[in-house]
């Protein structure tokens, strides 16, 4: 998978970086005794993710900025540079990585029991203008706003891309945590993003649509009110493709690319870096989803949320 050529700039992704154990379960949870499951541990983060996918479809340099803990930071380093990830990894005193256990079901999709560990603890210290010379787009990871420092981190990362002219994107990661903080401050601290890839969940909360049953129409509806605050709203839908609205109406529907699913942990992540790369080289956001889609249907297809 190529992206175009003539990619002006680096990707910087500032993000989560966690550990995985990644267990598929054939039969239902069992509660009180054993349900046989096949269980990895594998490096994850949705912003190291994204920005393996990046690397993975040709994004030229890819650099990943996120905090880790003392105990896994050799490994999380090796496998980003494996990847193609130039990492800037600091070292948390206090916090051990960050932890997600992902229950698959048969249907391949996934419930995440969440330890955030170090990921969230990154703080405006630990950025320097200095990380966006040589850049050309800066994607946030959505988790970084579901903490006080973190948010504080993606905020100033945000301003400082938006005044030297650097387009912004962010990706909102997670319904739960979007709930938590509330649709209004969470659109209030991205303001001045130029691309938003929520997925159908996420969308609808943001819309304040959360609930609808009308498939498609209420995506679409949503993807196009969030288009009002964020230029380019990218909707993914899972077997439904994508949905792509700007300043105010859908533009475009980009079908999923067909694929046999096993574990849909990093889909929303391998779209996302793949999209970003397309971009990147000066794809339309039409081509871009459609770059995106082909990596999510890639992602599915094994375990794990990397490339």
């Amino acid at each position: 998978m190529t992206a175009v050529p003539g990619a002006p700039g680096a990707l910087l992704v500032v993000g989560d970086v966690v550990t995985d154990i990644v267990a598929v379960h054939a039969k239902p949870l069992a509660p009180g005794t054993d349900t046989p499951a096949r269980i990895r541990t594998l490096p994850g983060g949705a912003g190291a993710n994204a920005a393996c996918w990046a690397a993975h479809a040709g994004a030229g340099e890819v650099r990943l900025l996120a905090r880790v803990g003392g105990d896994a930071a050799q490994w999380h380093e090796r496998a980003l540079l494996e990847a193609g990830v130039r990492p800037q990894l600091v070292i948390d005193p206090a916090e051990p990585t960050g932890t997600v256990v992902a229950l698959v079901g048969k249907d391949a999709e996934r419930t995440f029991l969440t330890d955030s560990g170090a990921s969230l603890r990154l703080s405006p210290a630990d950025w320097a203008p200095g990380m966006l010379d040589g850049v050309g787009h800066l994607h946030l990871s959505g988790y970084l706003f579901f903490a006080g420092s973190s948010r504080e981190l993606a905020v100033v990362a945000l301003r400082a891309a938006r005044a030297r002219g650097i387009p912004v994107s962010v990706d909102p990661a997670s319904a739960g945590f979007l709930a938590a903080l509330g649709p209004d401050r969470f659109l209030d601290a991205v303001a001045g993003a130029g691309v938003l890839l929520p997925n159908e969940d996420e969308a609808l909360l943001l819309a304040g649509a959360e609930g609808t049953a009308d498939g498609s129409a209420g995506a679409a509806r949503a993807a196009a009110v969030l288009s009002r605050r964020v230029p380019l709203v990218v909707v993914t839908r899972g077997r439904a493709g994508a949905l792509i609205a700007e300043d105010g109406r859908v533009t475009a529907e980009v079908a999923a690319e067909s694929a046999e699913a096993v574990d849909s942990t990093g889909a929303g992540d391998a779209f996302t870096g793949a999209f970003l790369a397309a971009r990147l080289a000066g794809a339309g956001s039409a081509w871009a989803a459609g770059a995106g889609c082909r990596a999510a249907a890639l992602a599915v297809a094994r375990l794990g949320g990397r490339p």
